[in-house]
């Protein structure tokens, strides 16, 4: 079997997956969820460094270019501010 990742031993690989396949599908949800919500942090972190003045409803507009792409963004909350550029 291929490894799923380069940097991981075939050992520890083989362990991980049988502790996946014995979780159950509540606490997979748990780990993507938890995984999802890290990302959103680590995101909208990134976008406060980067745009120290904007407020919540900003950044949160800001983050949804991110996640869903700058058309789609639009499309479901608006335009950002005209002077603002999308690409950051």
């Amino acid at each position: 079997m291929k490894p799923l990742a380069e940097d991981t031993d075939a050992k520890s690989e083989r362990v991980l997956i049988q502790l996946w396949r014995a979780a159950s599908p509540a606490r997979k949800l748990a780990v993507v969820l938890d995984a999802n919500h890290t990302a959103r942090a680590l995101a909208t972190a990134g976008l406060r460094q980067r745009h120290p003045t904007d407020g919540a409803d900003l950044l949160r507009r800001r983050l949804a270019d991110l996640w869903l792409g700058p058309e789609l963004a639009k499309k479901a909350y608006g335009p950002l501010p005209s002077h603002e550029s999308q690409s950051g």
